[in-house]
């Protein structure tokens, strides 16, 4: 059975970083885009990054871009997601999503759409 669980959430600071992680199982990440997204209460939820399994093609939110850096390391069957100098608008439950051979930007821009599988979620709190 498929699975994708993140972690590497947690409390942090205005301007420091974290690095969530996304482990799939049950699958293989080289057919897959993976993309990052996040939701607050009361919001939709909204692309962060997203990057291909087959041929390391990524897209960023512009809220992301030169503060975001997502990866892959496909032997793991892991992506990761490096977030840097953090703001308390980041606040919020961080979700990883596959879906099979998706363009990057068309996963990024839609998130409500039912992806093939979905994490759990996990909180990234950004706080003083």
């Amino acid at each position: 059975q498929a699975h994708l669980v993140e972690s590497g959430g947690g409390l942090v600071q205005p301007g420091g970083s974290l690095r969530l992680s996304c482990a799939a199982s049950g699958f293989s990440l080289d057919a897959y885009a993976i993309g990052w997204f996040r939701q607050a209460p009361g919001k939709e939820r909204e692309g962060v990054s997203c990057i291909t399994g087959w041929d390391d093609s990524t897209h960023y939110a512009d809220f992301a871009k030169g503060r975001f850096a997502i990866s892959r390391d496909i032997d793991n069957s892991t992506v990761y997601l490096q977030m840097n100098n953090l703001e308390p608008e980041d606040t919020d439950v961080y979700y990883c999503a596959a879906d099979m051979y998706t363009s990057v930007h068309a996963m990024c821009v839609n998130g409500q759409l039912p992806y093939d599988y979905w994490g759990q979620g996990i909180q990234v709190t950004v706080s003083s």
